[in-house]
């Protein structure tokens, strides 16, 4: 008998020690306390994975092990955790402290209290992710053409603002009847920095820069600020749109110079299709404010899935649309490239 209790014990053990979560409706979930950021809690099961859910459908709550709870007064505390009623309790060695379940601020493991606080006062090092996207196209036989494009954005994002740096290049040739011919050359790059102004608003400042040799473009040089709303924050899907002003410059090969100021406007769109694919999304229209009726548009649209976690496929699309092309050249430029993304964070 004793060795059958011993037996029925272990077995039992894991439920035991597993931190656990009630919730209004009576389910009860048992795991790892993850996170309790803004109105969702996050549970690791063993067999579900990462279960979210909305803070107010919990009803009680209980820790196996410590996690740092943030009170309604900021402080930040760390202990075991257990409700009693309305309130949630946190023993700290020989002391408890006490809170109203609704008004906890966040509840973290040790693990996301180390990412929070390395984003309280990150060093500008600190904090890049990004990645960089390979696209080649060839073609062999009574034509020959190469065409290579690359791609790296990288952002730096903390709790108050973001650094973003952009470039994108194309470039290809062709070889028919041994007549070599380039027939793509363009180079676009630029940075931005947003300031968030509450959770919802945000203002930034970008600089740009274009090259395209089948546009006669040299160099178009744009510097500008724009106002921003976080329309949408979803788990899954992100929707920011915005407006603000900017200065152009245009200086184009045939020796044509163009100074302009423009009223900017548009969208960026993130949509997490699954957790392997995810689609983005930007269109910028620019109103010519100098001469009255021009104007630019850019649209940006990709769909990466990642095969593992620093190794993806992408598929992206391109349009530079120009209202006042120099004498001879289309409006569109458009440009659609496929190949391998490798993504990096710091």
């Amino acid at each position: 008998m004793r060795r059958l209790a011993s037996l029925t014990l272990l077995c039992y053990l894991p439920l035991f020690a597993a931190d656990q979560v009630v919730l209004t409706n009576g389910d009860t979930i048992t795991g790892t306390i993850v996170k309790k950021d803004g109105d969702k809690l996050t549970i690791k099961s063993e067999f579900m994975g990462d279960v979210t859910m909305p803070w107010t459908a919990v009803k009680s709550i209980r820790s196996d092990s410590d996690v740092f709870v943030q009170m309604p007064s900021g402080e930040i505390v760390k202990g075991k955790v257990a409700s009693q009623g309305d309130q949630l309790q946190v023993v700290a060695g020989a002391e408890t402290k006490a809170a109203p379940l609704a008004q906890v601020t966040a509840v973290r493991d040790a693990a996301e209290q180390k990412n929070y606080e390395r984003m309280l006062n990150p060093r500008l090092i600190d904090l890049w992710a990004g990645y960089f996207d390979i696209g080649l196209a060839l073609a062999r036989g009574n034509a020959r053409t190469d065409t290579f494009t690359t791609v790296f954005n990288a952002d730096r994002t903390t709790r108050s603002d973001k650094i973003a740096l952009s470039f994108t290049q194309i470039y290809g040739t062709s070889r028919v009847n041994n007549i070599s011919s380039t027939v793509a050359n363009a180079v676009r790059g630029g940075w931005r920095y947003d300031r968030n102004l509450s959770s919802r608003l945000y203002a930034g400042i970008y600089n740009t820069y274009e090259h395209d040799e089948f546009q006669n473009l040299d160099l178009r040089f744009v510097i500008g600020s724009a106002f921003g709303v976080k329309a949408v924050k979803r788990d899954n899907l992100t929707l920011d749109l915005e407006a603000g002003a900017d200065y152009s410059r245009e200086n184009f090969l045939d020796g044509l110079h163009r100074n302009s100021a423009e009223a900017a406007w548009g969208d960026v769109l993130i949509y997490h299709v699954n957790k392997a694919t995810t689609l983005n999304q930007a269109f910028h229209m620019f109103n010519n404010l100098s001469y009255t009726g021009e104007y630019r548009m850019n649209f940006d649209i990709g769909l990466v899935t990642a095969v593992r976690k620093w190794l993806g496929f992408h598929i992206t699309g391109s349009d530079r649309y120009l209202s006042n092309p120099v004498q001879g050249r289309q409006r569109n430029d458009v440009l659609l490239s496929t190949g391998l993304r490798l993504t990096f964070a710091r």
